[in-house]
């Protein structure tokens, strides 16, 4: 049994999350949504988002992600040079401190 050929029109739509949806073109669109990209057949509108959703993770986790990555980076720039800082100063040919008053 062959499948018929689907020829309703849809429509992309995008969510604050940056979430991707098929609805069919014509019915309303839900709370929390709007439309953008094409409006036609189906196979064009999962390419259109084949191509523009490459990140399936929503928005809020990306930005989350990102916020502890500088965390992580800024917390590791503090240890490095906290560390610096914990060297004994260097000595002079003298057995005195470097800068030390004589």
């Amino acid at each position: 049994m062959d499948k018929e050929e689907d020829t309703r029109e849809y429509q992309v739509l995008v969510n604050s999350e940056e979430q991707y949806s098929l609805w069919l073109a014509g019915q309303a669109i839900p709370n929390g949504w709007r439309q953008v990209g094409p409006t036609g057949q189906k196979q064009v509108c999962l390419d259109y988002v084949k191509e523009v959703w490459t990140d399936m993770r929503p928005l809020s986790v990306r930005k989350a992600m990102e916020k502890y990555q500088a965390e992580q980076a800024a917390r590791k720039a503090e240890a490095a040079a906290g560390a610096e800082g914990d060297v004994p100063p260097a000595t002079a040919s003298g057995g005195e401190e470097a800068g030390a008053p004589v």
